[in-house]
């Protein structure tokens, strides 16, 4: 919930400006140098007490004895609320994204490809949850005698991924079995998604009989409920993080300790990303507004993704506070559409 703060023309143009100059320099910010600004036609004491009660209200304050003043996490917030202009992307960026995005021919491969592109543009660490698998839709499967009771299964997802499991059945199955068991299958569960055919399997053979026997359905049921039993974890792609190394604000070796074990951990991140998947549009966590303490000195701009309209993943940049707002935004919201846009069945 937005705080209402009572701030007159004055007071909001002092500090978008302040904060503005410290995502610029990095370096804190005093009335002096507001003072040289041809848009504050102010004297340093008016600056100054002006800076006095921003502080009083918590939106900046003076890092150790420093005379300058930097944007505390209420301030960042009350600047993106309510101060920041985002310009779109320009054409030709959007196109250049696009085109990366479209030169893939696999999730994981564009997934990968969108990390990748995140942290390249914005120069600061890209992630990408992979898609929820109870949302991928079955299209095809085939079933392959290999040897006694081994059985491979392959079977294709929205039309891109390919994924291949040995399962073991109770019985031998001639190929002839095997084929009429998949063409079963894929005559009912065709362009439904894993999680649905997992919840059916169980159910609907019992009223359906078709053209196989109710033994033969039972043998392409078990099969299938062992091939959409047990999916990938879900995870997340992450790309840049070394990026991060670059700011002098994250360069203290025990918090970049902290910060790369929370990667490399990835529990917490994805618990963090997983609450971005129900909002709608970019979401912004600054600072400890994440609640994760490996966080503590950085932001998160995120945004879903979707296929076939269902959100599956999240996608975002993760750096400093002190990150250009205006320019992460669009890259972000642009890139989390593209990708759903390429995921999607052609």
């Amino acid at each position: 919930m937005k705080e209402k703060l009572d701030l007159n023309e004055r007071s909001l143009h002092l500090l978008k400006n302040l904060v503005e100059r410290y995502i610029q320099d990095g370096q804190p910010v005093g009335s002096r140098i507001l003072s040289k600004d041809s848009d504050i036609n102010l004297s340093p004491a008016t600056i100054r007490n002006v800076m006095a009660d921003l502080d009083d209200l918590g939106l900046i304050h003076s890092p150790h004895t420093s005379a300058g003043r930097v944007p505390t996490v209420k301030g960042y917030r009350f600047f993106i609320d309510s101060l920041l202009t985002v310009k779109p992307l320009e054409i030709g960026a959007v196109k250049q994204l696009s085109v990366e995005l479209t030169e893939a021919d696999n999730a994981d491969t564009l997934v990968g490809r969108a990390s990748q592109m995140l942290s390249e543009v914005s120069k600061m660490a890209g992630v990408v949850t992979l898609p929820k698998h109870d949302v991928l839709c079955l299209r095809h499967i085939e079933f392959l005698p290999l040897s006694n009771t081994r059985v491979l299964v392959i079977f294709v997802t929205n039309e891109q991924e390919v994924h291949n499991k040995i399962i073991h059945t109770s019985k031998q199955f001639s190929e002839a079995e095997l084929v009429q068991a998949a063409n079963y299958l894929n005559s009912v569960y065709s362009g439904r998604s894993l999680e649905a055919v997992r919840q059916a399997v169980f159910c609907e053979f019992q009223q359906d009989q078709q053209v196989l026997n109710q033994s033969m359905i039972d043998d392409a049921v078990n099969m299938a409920q062992q091939a959409f039993d047990q999916q990938p974890k879900e995870g997340y792609i992450l790309t840049g993080e070394t990026n991060l190394m670059e700011f002098n604000e994250l360069s203290d070796t025990g918090h970049l300790k902290q910060l790369f074990e929370a990667f490399s951990q990835k529990q917490g991140v994805i618990h963090l990303l997983d609450q971005c998947i129900a909002a709608e549009g970019v979401q912004i966590y600054i600072g400890e507004e994440s609640g994760y303490q490996a966080f503590e000195q950085c932001s998160l701009v995120t945004s879903s993704y979707a296929i076939n309209n269902e959100t599956v993943g999240v996608l975002g940049v993760i750096g400093p506070t002190r990150m250009a707002y205006e320019k992460v935004i669009p890259i972000v919201d642009v890139t989390a559409k593209l990708l759903g846009t390429a995921l999607n069945p052609k």
